[in-house]
Formats: structure tokens, C-alpha cells, sequence
């Protein structure tokens, strides 16, 4: 018995899920390769593998001739009817042709290919083991570090990996450590075999756990529409509800936020923000910023941009740790996203209205008929207080024109923006 050969089954068998079947058949293979090498002259070569014994036979097909002139490719009739009595001239017949070195010379020649065969068998195991659960959640133990901080993880059957750019650099690990990962997709690798790359930042990993979380997510009724994260940081995702009564925020948070805390103690406190969906960019954004209020806003429609104002107060706010929230929300919305605090804003409009009222264009002389969204009670109130051009109202401060019976400040803010749009 090659106990040895036995032993290498049992432990691919145990180890790695490849059928003994599979390991029998890739070392025939390459076994053969490495016979017709040390069998000179040999043709139709074969090598047989006893799956329980490990006993190995190389058998070389010859002609049965009267005279025997190529010994590597025939014999004689004499010594055929030894291995079969039946046996007639011209036919062709199996000889046990296993060389005496064969153990030692086959195994040198045979171990590059095995090698190759057995990665193929293990791959073609790790694909139909893990191909189809992608997007799971799955888990393991570091077992080493390679090529810097890549994470090797062991799965049980088989080793993943978890490249430095697919885990937080705000998470740090130890050989022994139990991981949770997702499953992120299995690759070919440039030597034949397979790979199984796991992943902690990437979005889909924090739609895993909320998953398990919130029985609403799996039952389809509440939905997570879309998901930007920086992983270690902050995750954003929109939710929406297909049943009016169910509320999908309340629904991910839970009674106390018991929901959303599992999940966040999972991401070591990685802070999520949990927002009603709208398929309005701006009443996305709005719904991302609340309680902060947007007190003004232009849309660019053709360049894909989204301009806001917002209080001085609340700026650093909307901005957010090195540009982390304005940078998050302009992913959530689509739109590329600029902000700019009120006094900023304020300037801005104040100079331009300067410039504007002290140009020589001739419409700004020329009596005003009305004002788009200012109603004819209030208009005639402007009149009666002086303002009967547009020059006349861009020469005065929005605390001048609230003044005037029926306007506040914010509407004197309107109805300055409304003469200065009438410029175009």
C-alpha cells in the first residue's frame, strides 16, 4: 500500500472538499506524461491508480508480432499468451511497464503538473462552493498577513483574502481574530487557481447587515434605494416603503435604534445616516441635511450641479470632516454639490445688484408694470414708497424694502432677485 498516496487523498478529501475521483484521475493524467518520458519508444501509454490501495501501474500497449524488432513497441506472441491465452499475431495487448526508478523519476516529472491539476480541482471546488453567494455575509479567522496588509482569512475549506483598499484603514486586526466579511466575488488567479476576495468597505457590506437586522428589508417592504459610504467614516443610504403605513427609517432604526446600533457596533461605530428616499435631487438633499435648512438653491440641470445656501452657522455642518458630508450627499444625489454660507451669498448678490444699478442700461428707468410673484397690493405698496423702477429697488437694502407694508426680509431677498434675473 502507498500509504503515502493515501494519505495525500484522506487529507484533500478532508481539507480542500476535492473527491478522491477528481485527485485519482489528475495524477493518472500527469503520471502518464512523466511514463512516456522515462518509457523510450513507448506508445499508448497508461497508468492506473488503485483509489483505495494507492498502488500504481504504468501499462504500455504492444503489438503481438512473431519476431520482436522495437521492444519498447512489441512482443512476442509467447510472451503475450502469458498475460492472455487467447491472444493472436497482429493484435495489440496491455504489458505491465512500470520502470524500476519510476517512484523516484515520476514524481520529479509528475509534480509540476499535479500541482496545476489539483489548483484546477480545488478552484473548480471553491467556485461551486462560494460562485454562487456572492453578497453574503460570511465568516472567518485571520490567519496571516501577506504582500503588506493584505489579510489572508481562513473560511475552513478554503483561505479568502481581503485586500488592504477592501477593509477600513480605521480597523486593525490580529492573526486568531474572528472576522465578518462579505463575499465579494471569486476570481481566477494567474496560476490556474481560485481566489475569494472578501470585503468590509465596501456599500454592499452595510446593506448585508441592515438585512439581518430588519426583517422589512428581506420581506421587500421597505427597500434601500442607494448607499454611499466611506468606509470607517460614514454610510448614507435612502430607504423608501412600498406600504404607506410602514416607516422605512423607523423601520431600520428600530424601538431605541436597537437596529441601526447592531449594525453600527458591527462598523466600530461608523456613523449612518438613514434617510427618506425622493427621486427629487433636491428634496433628497434636504431630506440628507435635515433639520438644517436649504434657504436657497439653483439647479444646473446640463452640468449636473446643485448650488445651496445655507446659514453661516450650519455650514461647517453641511460640509462636514474634510468635505466628508457635501462629499457623500453629492454621491447620494447624483449631482455635483456647491455650497456657500448666506453672508457669502449675500455678498455676491449685493455686489452684483451694485454693479447692475449703476450701469447705463435703460430698462432699469423704465416704470415697473409688476413683479413676478409679488401680488398687485403689495406691488402698489413699492410704488407708493418710491420704488416705481427697477433702478430704484436694486439701489435699496433688503432691510430698506422690508420696510415697505407686506414685505419681510426674506421676500425683499425675492423680490431683489426678481429685478436682477429681468437683466437677462
Amino acid at each position: 500500500m502507498n500509504k503515502d498516496l493515501i494519505a495525500i487523498f484522506e487529507y484533500l478529501e478532508r481539507e480542500k472538499g476535492i473527491k478522491r475521483n477528481i485527485v485519482v484521475a489528475a495524477i493518472e493524467e500527469s503520471l502518464r506524461a512523466a511514463a512516456k518520458k522515462s518509457i523510450s519508444g513507448a506508445s499508448n501509454v497508461t497508468v492506473t491508480i488503485n483509489p483505495k490501495t494507492g498502488h500504481i501501474d504504468v501499462y504500455c500497449e504492444k503489438e503481438i508480432v512473431e519476431e520482436v524488432e522495437v521492444d519498447a513497441q512489441e512482443i512476442s506472441l509467447k510472451d503475450a499468451r502469458e498475460i492472455d491465452p487467447d491472444c493472436q499475431i497482429g493484435q495489440f495487448i496491455d504489458v505491465v511497464a512500470t520502470p524500476k526508478d519510476f517512484g523516484r523519476i515520476a514524481a520529479q516529472k509528475a509534480r509540476q503538473i499535479i500541482t496545476q491539476k489539483l489548483r484546477n480541482a480545488e478552484r473548480d471546488v471553491i467556485y461551486e462552493e462560494y460562485r454562487h453567494r456572492t453578497n453574503e455575509l460570511i465568516s472567518g479567522t485571520v490567519k496571516r498577513f501577506v504582500r503588506g496588509s493584505n489579510i489572508v482569512i481562513d473560511l475552513g475549506k478554503v483561505e479568502a483574502i481581503m485586500p488592504t483598499k477592501h477593509y477600513p484603514k480605521t480597523e486593525k486586526y490580529h492573526v486568531g481574530e474572528k472576522v465578518l466579511a462579505l463575499l465579494y466575488q471569486v476570481n481566477e488567479t494567474e496560476n490556474g487557481g481560485a481566489e475569494v476576495i472578501l470585503s468590509r468597505s465596501h456599500p454592499e457590506f452595510v446593506k448585508q447587515l441592515m438585512m439581518q437586522e430588519v426583517p422589512e428589508l428581506n420581506d421587500g417592504i421597505v427597500i434601500i434605494d442607494k448607499i454611499v459610504r466611506e468606509a470607517g467614516y460614514r454610510t448614507k443610504l435612502t430607504v423608501r416603503s412600498t406600504d404607506p403605513k410602514i416607516d422605512p427609517v423607523g423601520s431600520c432604526v428600530g424601538m431605541r435604534g436597537i437596529r441601526v446600533k447592531n449594525v453600527v457596533r458591527e462598523l466600530n461605530n461608523e456613523k449612518i445616516d438613514i434617510i427618506p428616499f425622493s427621486q427629487d435631487p433636491v428634496e433628497l438633499l434636504q431630506n440628507a441635511l435635515d433639520p438644517i435648512e436649504i434657504r436657497k438653491v439653483n439647479v444646473n440641470e446640463d452640468e449636473k450641479a446643485i448650488s445651496i445656501v445655507v446659514d453661516d452657522a450650519d455650514f461647517a455642518a453641511v460640509i462636514g470632516k474634510k468635505g466628508m458630508n457635501a462629499r457623500l450627499n453629492s454621491q447620494l444625489i447624483g449631482y455635483e454639490l456647491e455650497v456657500q454660507r448666506m453672508a457669502e451669498y449675500n455678498h455676491a448678490m449685493a455686489v452684483e445688484r451694485t454693479e447692475l444699478a449703476t450701469s447705463n442700461e435703460p430698462w432699469l428707468d423704465k416704470p415697473l408694470k409688476g413683479i413676478e410673484g409679488v401680488n398687485t397690493l403689495i406691488f402698489e405698496h413699492l410704488i407708493a414708497e418710491g420704488y416705481a423702477t427697477p433702478r430704484s429697488i436694486l439701489t435699496a437694502t433688503p432691510e430698506k424694502l422690508a420696510g415697505v407694508p407686506g414685505i419681510s426680509i426674506e421676500f425683499a431677498d425675492k423680490i431683489l432677485e426678481q429685478i436682477r434675473k429681468q437683466r437677462t
